[in-house]
């Protein structure tokens, strides 16, 4: 398609160009041929029909001269295509931009100043284009070469909005912080009086921890102090958790209501439930984090994420894995255990199982006992800020 409108077009020239020069003929057929009728004017653009018959003749002409050489310039022009693009693929993005951005400039230029020089007698009609050329050239050169130049005199902009950005930023700490200390000396409505006290040392506990079950443990050693906060929609996620039709979930979440309740029972600490929860926050985690800013409390969890975001929105954490690191894993090498294997591991011939807190339990050679209950003998454990991993394999 894109071939028969390029050959139409090269035909179309070359009947214009024919015409045109067969027109300059016409002088010299009337003066050979002086015949009135050739000199007779045809009413169209002031043309006599000798000028009609030779631009006729002269099209004709220049449309089958362009049919013929219509596959010459068509391959030609695609050639010269392909290069172009060749070149503007090897280009940076930032030079072709440039070059675009110089040679816009370079026809603007050519433009004002041709007008000024297009009334010369005889040169004014070229000196136009003449300037197109040039300045187009001249613009796309000079914005290539002097890129950086360029896009240093508008660096002022990219550092104008960071600023921006960055005050915003600090009006909107400066606003939380006002926000905060509003909060901290207005007792909320659903938030008992004594949680707005910031001096009571406040211990939260996310849903991790408290599935988790070692944190049962360590109230009971004294090792913590404070109270705890235990708020009200980490029970409603334990509850969501315990009614879950998922067997391995129903029950860590049933497992984490009666550790709670051992918690509230025996813990030496005073425990706390409150109301405050936060209707513009969907997310747990978030919701925790909020809580922690708002009571100046310390969250304890052994989620990683909740950890690191935490420490980022200034709220500090007291993490079970790290205690668990520094006083040894709950399990050694030659101890036995009963577990049952749920699924395959990710090598071959691998088993997994879970303890009733989430550990996993990666058993070699246990894939042959898939969905059965049996004593297994660990190898080794590994212990990590996200969790810990337990390596085991059959009892024989």
């Amino acid at each position: 398609m894109l071939d028969k409108i390029l050959r139409f077009f090269i035909a179309a020239i070359m009947a214009f160009a024919g015409g045109a020069l067969m027109q300059l003929a016409s002088p010299v057929l009337t003066r050979f041929i002086s015949t009135e009728i050739l000199k007779m004017d045809m009413g169209i653009f002031k043309m006599t029909l000798a000028t009609l018959v030779c631009v006729l003749i002269g099209a004709i002409l220049g449309v089958v001269v362009g049919i013929l050489i219509a596959p010459y310039f068509i391959t030609k022009l695609k050639r010269f295509s392909a290069w172009v693009e060749g070149q503007l693929n090897k280009m940076p993005i930032h030079d072709v931009i440039a070059g675009a951005v110089g040679l816009v400039i370079g026809l603007i230029l050519a433009a004002l100043l041709g007008s000024a020089f297009s009334h010369l007698p005889i040169v004014g009609n070229y000196i136009p284009i003449v300037f197109s050329i040039v300045f187009g050239y001249l613009g796309i050169v000079i914005t290539m070469r002097k890129r950086e130049d360029f896009v240093a005199l508008f660096d002022f902009i990219p550092r104008l909005i960071r600023d921006i950005a960055k005050l915003r930023e600090r009006q909107a700490e400066e606003s939380a912080a006002v926000e905060r200390q509003t909060a901290a000396s207005q007792p909320e409505q659903n938030l008992p009086a004594a949680v707005i006290q910031q001096d009571k040392g406040y211990k939260l506990l996310d849903t991790s921890v408290i599935i988790d079950g070692r944190i049962a443990d360590i109230i009971q050693t004294g090792f913590l102090e404070g109270t705890l906060l235990i708020p009200v929609f980490v029970l409603e996620e334990l509850q969501h958790i315990a009614d879950s039709s998922d067997v391995l979930k129903r029950t860590r979440g049933r497992r984490g209501l009666d550790i709670l309740q051992k918690i509230r029972t025996e813990s030496r600490m005073k425990v706390e439930v409150t109301n405050q929860d936060f209707e513009d926050i969907t997310e747990v985690d978030s919701k925790l984090v909020r809580l922690g800013q708002l009571v100046g409390g310390k969250i304890i969890t052994n989620d990683y994420n909740l950890n690191k975001v935490s420490q980022l929105r200034g709220v500090s954490v007291l993490n079970i894995n790290e205690l668990a690191n520094a006083v040894k894993p709950v399990v050694i090498p030659g101890e036995t255990m009963q577990v049952t294997i749920v699924k395959d591991g990710k090598e071959q011939g691998q088993g997994v199982a879970y303890l009733d807190d989430g550990t996993m339990i990666v058993i070699e050679g246990g894939k042959r006992y898939l969905n059965s209950t049996i004593d297994v003998e660990v190898t080794s454990a590994l212990q990590t800020a996200a969790g810990r991993m337990i390596f085991a394999r059959p009892r024989k």
